[in-house]
């Protein structure tokens, strides 16, 4: 593919899916954003017209964390999303994945798994670029699990990207030539979630000890052993979890 390209950004008024937009628009681009704000429902179907489009970049998310809701919701808008491209003569899909879900398909990541299972299978060719998490993650997992004053996070390795250099990278790879499975995406460093929500909490002005304690069973074990850590290969992102909250503003501070 060459040139400037309309590309369709599923979820794009979401945390990364903004950024996507951004930086399909910086890049000369015309970004169109398939959302419910736009008047698209990737649920059912409702306003998705895909004319016209070259290239579709999925970063859309769901705030279930069951394997089962997982799927469904994971299940549904690909499908959703895949038929509407075929139909339309769609070039090119580009999806995000997570580093680890293929081993690790529990909990959230099982619907990851199926998501790259069915864009595999389509008939409209793709591109899946495995990112780990996203910097803001240890904003999002604060304060989902308390006892008392008392915040509780898993104990987890990562090595945290920037949602914007994972965009900027789902945009190159849009523009592009489908390229099945590209070299995964992760930050400079390996850290400790826990560490991390501290470092945000005390940034922000959040209140309430922070604990690290092992999750239970399979996805526990894979959130402590290293399966979400990229492999070698990965191609390592810039800024440091560090840098991003200096650079980040918060309300009320």
């Amino acid at each position: 593919m060459v040139g400037l390209v309309r590309i369709a950004v599923a979820g794009g008024t979401g945390a990364v899916g903004r950024h996507v937009v951004a930086a399909a628009r910086n890049a000369g681009h015309e970004p169109v954003v398939l959302a419910r704000a736009t008047g698209v429902d990737l649920i059912t179907g409702e306003g998705l017209d895909l004319s016209g489009v070259a290239a579709v970049i999925d970063v859309t998310s769901t705030g279930a964390r069951s394997a089962e809701a997982s799927r469904r919701f994971f299940g549904t808008v690909t499908r959703r999303l895949l038929a509407a491209e075929h139909a339309a003569g769609v070039g090119h899909h580009v999806a995000l994945g997570i580093v680890g879900s293929r081993e690790a398909p529990y909990d959230y990541y099982a619907g990851k798994e199926l998501q790259e299972e069915l864009v595999e299978s389509a008939p409209v060719p793709w591109t899946i670029l495995r990112a780990t998490q996203f910097h803001e993650f240890a904003a999002q997992i604060f304060g989902q699990i308390r006892i008392g004053p008392i915040v509780l996070v898993p104990a987890m390795r990562s090595q945290p990207v920037a949602a914007r250099e994972v965009a900027q990278r789902l945009v190159d790879l849009a523009a592009g030539a489908p390229a099945a499975h590209a070299a995964d995406l992760a930050g400079p460093r390996e850290e400790r979630m826990a560490r991390l929500s501290r470092r945000w909490a005390r940034a922000s002005g959040r209140r309430g000890p922070v604990l690290e304690v092992p999750v239970p069973g399979p996805w526990g074990r894979a959130l402590r052993d290293g399966t979400l850590l990229p492999k070698p290969g990965a191609e390592i992102g810039t800024q440091t979890f560090d840098e991003w909250l200096a650079a980040s503003s918060f309300e009320g501070r």
